[in-house]
């Protein structure tokens, strides 16, 4: 876990500051020392996971977000949703922010709903275990793609209804964090379902592309690039010959028309009634 995040946390619990502490990949919004929301860009937002739930419809959210959350606050399991989320977004900012910075603010409109000590939280994050442990550690939930296996080795497979999701939304290109935005789930339930999966042999390992190496190419001065072209050498000369002449050709004249042989009367009949044939 980022111990500096862990010990800023603490430092504003006993300050009892209120505001927004930003990190490098979310920020947590505190209430007189408490943590009442989390976001974190690589989990997925309480505003998808109320709306998945039906909890509240995406105008409701948003007339809450503009200030007036009063119908939402009243929502029966808002504060199981949003203490998910807390925890969720918390699992992965505290596995990777290297820097934070508070800024004071006024509460979050979420106070009076969802209340977190900053000891509960790190308890929380130590129980779902070392984020950078397995197969799958946290920072690889946005850069892996899960890819099913071709062959499944096994004849029988038991899977629950979370692991039966993800594998059915799998297709080799989605990671960890989208696979959770389409499903409306935790990006840590979808995490723990993939490590399951994998030691499943139903999802192949990670594989992260290596990214490619940037090399500086050595670049000359003009003034160096500048050259004479030199002299095509000539065609060699081809030897020509002469093309021989056309000679005519005698052509017998045609003989006159009172020479020519008579036309059979019988083929000009037949010739007739096979026409008239046609043209009935």
């Amino acid at each position: 876990m980022s111990t500096d995040l862990e010990v800023e946390l603490r430092r504003l619990e006993k300050a009892g500051s209120t505001g927004v502490l930003r990190a490098s990949d979310g920020e947590f919004h505190l209430a007189e020392g408490a943590i009442v929301s989390a976001e974190c860009r690589w989990t997925t937002g309480l505003d998808r996971l109320v709306v998945e739930a039906g909890v509240a419809t995406e105008e409701d959210w948003r007339r809450a977000g503009a200030g007036d959350p009063t119908p939402v606050l009243g929502r029966p399991r808002l504060e199981t949703l949003a203490l998910l989320s807390v925890f969720d977004a918390a699992y992965f900012l505290l596995a990777t922010a290297e820097r934070s910075e508070f800024h004071p603010a006024p509460a979050h409109w979420l106070a009076p709903v969802c209340h977190v000590p900053p000891q509960a939280l790190m308890r929380e994050c130590a129980r779902r275990g070392d984020p950078r442990s397995g197969p799958w550690p946290a920072g690889l939930v946005d850069r892996a793609a899960v890819v099913p296996v071709r062959r499944v080795r096994r004849r029988r497979v038991v899977l629950t209804g979370g692991q039966t999701e993800v594998l059915a939304i799998a297709d080799g290109h989605r990671t960890i964090a989208s696979i959770a935005r389409s499903l409306g789930r935790t990006a840590y339930g979808v995490l723990e379902a993939v490590r399951e999966l994998t030691a499943a042999e139903l999802i192949e390992h990670p594989v992260v592309l290596p990214e490619p190496l940037v090399t500086e190419t050595p670049t000359l001065p003009v003034a160096a690039l500048t050259m004479t072209p030199a002299p095509l050498p000539a065609p060699p000369a081809l030897p020509v010959t002469a093309l021989p002449r056309r000679v005519a050709q005698p052509v017998e004249p045609l003989a006159p028309y009172d020479r020519l042989e008579p036309v059979d009367a019988e083929v000009l009949v037949r010739l007739k009634a096979a026409l008239e044939e046609l043209q009935w």
